[in-house]
């Protein structure tokens, strides 16, 4: 459904209309879900430990480092021209991402053991709800590296490394990033066999974390393949 679409209620009709995710119209009246649950977890959570701020800080550096270093590198070739080549560059960043994301990892896995679990998520069924994810987690980050190597995971368009062709199978044909939502899987189902609140919030600020890399990364590659196609049709 295009942004465009609305579905507007009939005359007469008093419910509050809100928008939902996709820009649409609904008649659900927010204002009167039940919060409770949402509080409770609150509860649980520990705003001010040191922990839980520093995986907060490591969540939010990361994908805000690889933008703007890859930018800078579209924009100078400092990084080819310090290390030689694009290829050694891009190897050289890919490695720093990596070390990164172990350190976010930790730090999260480091926050959620530090605070308490909450007895609500303690269960079975959530237990095996939380390794169904990691396993949809693993799945789409494994496959999505396979499909792209490592130049075209780690932000190889940046360096002048562009591939042939746009990569449609799997995993992209369920999802557009299936590395960035695969690894959101992991971390909810880490969550979940954890029974760990603080893990559940950390999970969601990693979520909007990448919304907003999409929102700066998809647009910016659209526009390095572009340039590409039109120097093509002037050769």
């Amino acid at each position: 459904m295009s942004g465009s679409e609305r579905n507007h209620n009939p005359a007469g009709n008093n419910r509050p209309e809100t928008l939902d995710c996709c820009g649409g119209l609904n008649n659900v009246d927010y204002s009167k879900m039940d919060v409770t649950l949402m509080e409770e977890l609150l509860k649980h959570i520990n705003f001010h430990d040191s922990s839980f701020c520093v995986a907060v800080i490591a969540i939010i550096f990361n994908p805000f480092f690889w933008n703007v270093v890859a930018r800078w590198e579209y924009r100078t070739r400092q990084l080819s021209r310090l290390f030689g080549n694009p290829y050694l560059a891009c190897y050289a960043l890919g490695f720093m991402i990596i070390l990164l994301n172990v350190y976010r990892s930790h730090s999260m896995t480091v926050a959620m053991r530090a605070q308490a679990r909450w007895g609500v998520m303690d269960r079975t069924d959530v237990f095996y709800a939380g390794i169904a994810l990691m396993v949809l987690g693993t799945l789409l980050v494994v496959s999505s590296f396979l499909a792209l190597g490592f130049t075209g995971t780690f932000l190889g368009d940046y360096f002048g490394i562009l591939m042939d062709e746009k990569v449609t199978g799997f995993p992209f044909n369920v999802t557009e990033n299936p590395m960035y939502w695969g690894s959101t899987a992991n971390y909810l189902g880490l969550a979940l066999i954890g029974a760990s609140p603080v893990g559940l919030l950390l999970t969601a600020i990693v979520a909007m974390a990448y919304k907003v890399a999409i929102r700066f990364e998809g647009p910016f590659t659209e526009q390095i393949y572009q340039q590409r196609s039109q120097r093509r049709k002037h050769e």
